[in-house]
Parts: structure tokens; C-alpha cells; sequence
């Protein structure tokens, strides 16, 4: 997570530091209000911070740093409408254990459980699932700090309000509260194993639609992808024996972890020997097992790296995923961490990356430590793929994208900016980042 100092905060990559002028610590939705209006009176700014998992800059200030620890409780359940209330503080892996004490459980997760919701929800954080919208579409209400310190209860009958206060960017004000749909908790059969590039590719489509979650990840340099098939089952998480945890233990934290970290280590400091190392990762075998869903979902991550990640209608994905192919073998880029590809249906949240169409998701990652120059190039070589099928880039994620180049990708980007005059007209909750994106 992110580390706070007395006078600083950087986020978990590294890569952002935030001075404020003040790190608050709330116990509460009044103290929140009380600091925006503090800040409206003084003519400061104001940011709510999670625990860091974005590598943009969205939440640095060099005004007063809000810090959502207090506001991490299980508010309400109701059953019968099948939602949980929630304080924004919470995290998702938290989260995740009250609901599993209650029986329940969300219906689609991201793959990081250590980010709060309120920070996975404003960025447009999703998961994987072609029938199921990312977190975004699971809110039902919230509660809203607005930048004149109002407390505004909304709700779907508020319409865009509503919406644009879903995936807000940060730029709305502070949620304080989310009301989220639940399900009956549920177990998942994760069948993992590898397959070549070009195989899954020409029968994608089949791939994403016979199974509850798909996704893959292609590791470049070769032509083998890993792919990971999650489906609802009936069957029992069966009892742990000291074979199954080493097993667990082996393949997650030793191969994906520590000798993954091992690799890329090793690829940074000798970049020409990252093609060779690619070929220890795909494995030829097959495994499954079985497991409660959000444990399922979620992955430790212990190696830290620079991501950027596109939404892009589903139908293209094929044909992007394989122009960034070409791409790394022509312009001679040394990638280690492999490609990450998802999907899931469409919404109607005005800045969702997935609004209005089904889409497919591809992640690019580099080793924490690679020469920005570097790590620069390969990521705006794939953004310049990404916006020729139509690309939005994930909030919270890397990107080069200004307000003139984003606003035709969302039908509903006015609808936004309404949003913003009412809720934030003296741009309290604004920063560079919200500058570059949605314009001055």
C-alpha cells in the first residue's frame, strides 16, 4: 500500500509523491466536510487517498491529504434487496472477508484485494467476466461530500448525477459510503494451464463466452499464453493437506512471485537476456482447484511494476493484441512481465471504460526499476495501437492522454462535466491530473 510520511505520501509503485500542506486523518463524514469547507474558505485543495494502488496521479494535492482509514466499516445489510452499505474507507480484501462471514459475496473482483473500494470504484477497477460489469456497475447508492462541504445522499433516481458520481475520478468530491449489490457467496473452479498465442486467438470469442471468467496472459517474446478459466461450482473447497499448501505455496509465491521478481531482476539489469528468461515462464501442464470466489479472484502481489491499461470494444481485441505483438519484435522492445487480457460487458456510467459496449481489456506492465525512457517508449507504442481500436485508458493506470483526445471517447462526457459544475464549481477536488484529463 501506500507509505504516508509526516510531511509526504507515495503510492505503492513509487512513482507518485504527494507534498500536502496537511495529511488529515478523519474520524468521520463531519470531519470530511468540516476540512472541504476549511479548504473552500482558505482557497486550498483537497484529495481522498486509498491505499496507492493507482500509478497516475490522481490523488497527490498540495493541499490536505484525506486519509480514509476510519471510514472502514460493514454499515448495513439488507438482505432482501440484496445489497451491503459500506464506509469508502474499506478494503476490498476486508470487504471481502465480512461478506464471506454473512454468506455473501460481489459478483466480479479485480485482481488486487488490497485497494479500497472507494478508490477501485472512482478509477473504473473490473475484473473479468463477459455476463458481468466491472465494480463501477454494482453500485446502487452512495453518499457524497461535495466541494462546498455538502453531505448529498444519491441514488439512481438522481440519474447522471448518480452516474457521474460512480466513476468520479475524484473530481466530484469524497464518497464517504457506497451501497453495493451482493449475491448469495459462491465457490469458483479455476482451471489454469497454457496454450499457443495464436490458437486462443482464432477461437477467442468461444473462450469469453463459455466461461464465467476468462482471461489470459501472453508472455512476450514467445508464443504461449497462460490462460485461466474461473466457473461457478457446486463443488467443496476441499480440506488443506500439507501436499496442497505446498502446491499452493510453490505456485503462487515461489514461481509467481519470488522467481518471477527473480527474473525480472535479472532481465533488468541484462535487458537482452529478457527473450531467453521469457521461455521459463509458460508451462505445458494443467491445474484446477476449487475455492471460495474472492479467493479465487484476488493474487498476492509481491513484484512492483508500472502498468498501463486499455478498454477497447471486444470484437477488436484480437487484432490489437496482435498488433502489440508485431509491435515488440519491430520496435525492439525487452518486455518481462507478460500481457494481461480481460473482458466484460457493457455499462452506462458516463466515464466507465466500459460504457456503452462490451470490452476487452489489455494490461502492459514493466519491472519497477526499468529506465523510464524505456518504460516510456513501450507504453506509448501500445497507446498508439490502443487509440486506433477505440482504446480508453483505465484512470488509474498509466496513460498520455489529455481531455481533447479522451471527451470523443464518451458519449457521455458532458454529462460529466455537468456533474462537475454542480457538485465541485470552485474546484476544490481539482490537481494536474484532473487538469490534463478533463481540461482547465
Amino acid at each position: 500500500m501506500g507509505r504516508l510520511r509526516s510531511t509526504s505520501w507515495t503510492n505503492w509503485a513509487g512513482n507518485q509523491t504527494a507534498h500536502p500542506i496537511a495529511i488529515e486523518r478523519p474520524n468521520d463524514e463531519n470531519d470530511i466536510a468540516s476540512i472541504v469547507r476549511r479548504a473552500l474558505d482558505s482557497n486550498s485543495r483537497v484529495k481522498a487517498v486509498g491505499t496507492g494502488h493507482s500509478f497516475t496521479s490522481t490523488a497527490l494535492t498540495d493541499g490536505h491529504l484525506v486519509v480514509m482509514d476510519s471510514l472502514r466499516h460493514l454499515i448495513d445489510v439488507d438482505r432482501a434487496a440484496g445489497t451491503v452499505t459500506v464506509g469508502a474507507g474499506i478494503t476490498i480484501g476486508d470487504l471481502n472477508d465480512s461478506l464471506h462471514g454473512l454468506g455473501l459475496a460481489l459478483p466480479n473482483l479485480g485482481d488486487i484485494s488490497y485497494q479500497t473500494i472507494s478508490g477501485a470504484i472512482a478509477t473504473s477497477t473490473h475484473g473479468t467476466g463477459a455476463r458481468l460489469t466491472g465494480l463501477a456497475g454494482q453500485v446502487r447508492a452512495l453518499r457524497l461530500v461535495t466541494g462546498t462541504g455538502e453531505v448529498v445522499n444519491l441514488s439512481p433516481s438522481d440519474g447522471s448525477l448518480f452516474e457521474s458520481a460512480v466513476v468520479n475520478l475524484g473530481a466530484l468530491g469524497i464518497v464517504t459510503q457506497y451501497t453495493l449489490s451482493v449475491v448469495p457467496a459462491f465457490r469458483l473452479e479455476a482451471v489454469e494451464g497454457a496454450q499457443k498465442l495464436d490458437d486462443l486467438l482464432s477461437g477467442l470469442e468461444s473462450h469469453v463466452d463459455d466461461n464465467d471468467h476468462f482471461e489470459f496472459f501472453w508472455i512476450p517474446h514467445t508464443k504461449w499464453a497462460l490462460t485461466k478459466r474461473n466457473n461457478r461450482t457446486d463443488k467443496p473447497v476441499p480440506s488443506p493437506t500439507l501436499s496442497s499448501r505446498w502446491k499452493h505455496w510453490y505456485s503462487k509465491s515461489l514461481m509467481e512471485n519470488y522467481a518471477f521478481g527473480a527474473l525480472c531482476e535479472v532481465g533488468r539489469h541484462r535487458p537482452s537476456l529478457i527473450p531467453r528468461l521469457a521461455t521459463a515462464l509458460p508451462s505445458s501442464g494443467q491445474t484446477s482447484y476449487v475455492n471460495d470466489s474472492f479467493r479465487i479472484y484476488a493474487s498476492k502481489r509481491i513484484v512492483k511494476f508500472l502498468e498501463m491499461e486499455y478498454s477497447i470494444p471486444r470484437e477488436r481485441c484480437a487484432e490489437a493484441l496482435s498488433e502489440v505483438r508485431a509491435m515488440i519484435e519491430r520496435r525492439g522492445h525487452m518486455v518481462s512481465f507478460p500481457v494481461e487480457v480481460r473482458f466484460t460487458d457493457a455499462d452506462d456510467i458516463p466515464l466507465s471504460t466500459a460504457h456503452g459496449r462490451p470490452s476487452a481489456y489489455i494490461a502492459v506492465h514493466m519491472y519497477k526499476g526499468t529506465p523510464w525512457p524505456d518504460t516510456e517508449r513501450y507504453f506509448r507504442d501500445v497507446e498508439e495501437i490502443m487509440m486506433g481500436h477505440d482504446g480508453r485508458p483505465h484512470w488509474g493506470k498509466m496513460h498520455f492522454r489529455t481531455a481533447a483526445d479522451l471527451a470523443p471517447a464518451y458519449s457521455r462526457w458532458n454529462d460529466f462535466l455537468a456533474a462537475r459544475e454542480t457538485f465541485d464549481p470552485e474546484r476544490v477536488f481539482a490537481n494536474d491530473y484532473l487538469r490534463q484529463v478533463l481540461g482547465s
